[in-house]
């Protein structure tokens, strides 16, 4: 049996295995540029997006056409399921290296606030000061809004201050005109805002 002829569509370690291996691979690319193609949609970077819709096209139908070719090998319907849902993780571990976007983050210290605005002066972070009143009394809050690339640099300025200082992140889709920590390099995807 030479390596020919487990190669040929015919042989049961091509419909056992390669087959099955194939689709599954196939399924982590489409759902990858499926997760990636709705997470910039939300983030507002739609010129990207058709790119990324016509891959996912043409590997899905590549994909499920070979499981509609062989409907009796239950192996190509595990790697199909398989194949989504490792998909989908790698698309958003894939976006998260990409740290693409703004966060705000609200900072409620208890004290040591002008070291606080120390740091996100030092840095060039813009930040906003307000009064409120919780559960405790009287309290200021700090707003920030910061690119996600630059999230952990200030996370570790924040508890390098106070580690047990409450904070909140979310995610921020649009953000126009303030002040923003910039880099030289602009984001390739979208015109105008560094932020």
């Amino acid at each position: 049996m030479g390596i020919t002829s487990i190669l040929t569509t015919d042989s049961e370690v091509f419909r056992w295995v390669i087959l099955p291996l194939l689709i599954f691979l196939a399924r982590i690319c489409d759902q990858t540029f499926a997760t990636l193609r709705l997470i910039f949609l939300t983030k507002g970077l739609k010129r990207i997006v058709p790119f990324f819709a016509f891959f996912e096209a043409m590997i899905w139908l590549i994909a499920i056409s070979q499981i509609l070719s062989h409907l009796d090998n239950w192996a190509t319907f595990v790697a199909y399921g398989l194949g989504y849902a490792t998909g989908n993780y790698v698309g958003m571990v894939f976006e998260e290296r990409l740290s693409i976007g703004s966060v705000i983050i609200r900072i409620f210290p208890k004290e040591r606030i002008p070291e606080f605005i120390e740091v996100f002066q030092t840095h060039n972070y813009g930040y906003t000061i307000i009064n409120a009143e919780g559960s405790t009394g009287e309290l200021k809050i700090i707003f920030c809004i910061v690119r996600r690339k630059y999230l952990p640099h200030l996370i570790a300025q924040i508890n390098a201050i106070d580690d047990n200082t409450f904070y909140t992140i979310e995610e921020v889709k649009t953000v126009k005109k303030g002040i923003f920590k910039t880099s030289e390099r602009k984001f390739m995807f979208r015109k105008g805002t560094t932020c």
